[in-house]
């Protein structure tokens, strides 16, 4: 099995920290364990975009993504338990959602999420809408 270290530059504070995805992908005789920090700007790279941070709070980072292909937004958490509450919230609405360890990845388009999958690892994870007053017909 082989490493790739994608972020060895990036300074040395505890929010660099790379986190293994615990996603391998085969190619060819050996196997690559992609790793993905959880840091907005380092997995936009990775995907090919240069992020627009919108959002800095002490249980998350968001940055937003706008590509030809699709747009998408990149969370990141400090702790998984900011993670946890975000998806839990986040089952409200619905829909299809790459989760990493303490990162997320949603898109306009769900399908890109593979593809992105296969940059970055994670699993692509349904959340079921329908619990509560947001999941309401007419409700974006």
């Amino acid at each position: 099995m082989v490493l790739v270290p994608l972020v060895t530059a990036c300074g040395g504070g505890a929010d660099d920290a790379a986190v293994t995805s615990g996603s391998a992908k085969t190619t060819g005789a050996s196997e690559a364990v992609f790793v993905a920090p959880a840091k907005v700007e380092v997995i936009a790279g990775l995907t090919g975009c240069k992020a627009k941070i919108r959002l800095e709070a002490d249980e998350l980072r968001q940055g937003v993504c706008h590509t030809p292909e699709v747009d998408y937004l990149i969370t990141t958490f400090p702790k998984e338990e900011h993670q946890r509450a975000w998806l839990d919230s986040a089952a409200v609405y619905g829909g299809e959602y790459l989760v990493g360890s303490r990162w997320i990845v949603s898109a306009k388009k769900p399908e890109m999420l593979e593809e992105f999958r296969a940059k970055l690892g994670g699993t692509v994870q349904e959340l079921r809408g329908g619990r509560g007053p947001a999941s309401a017909p007419g409700t974006p």
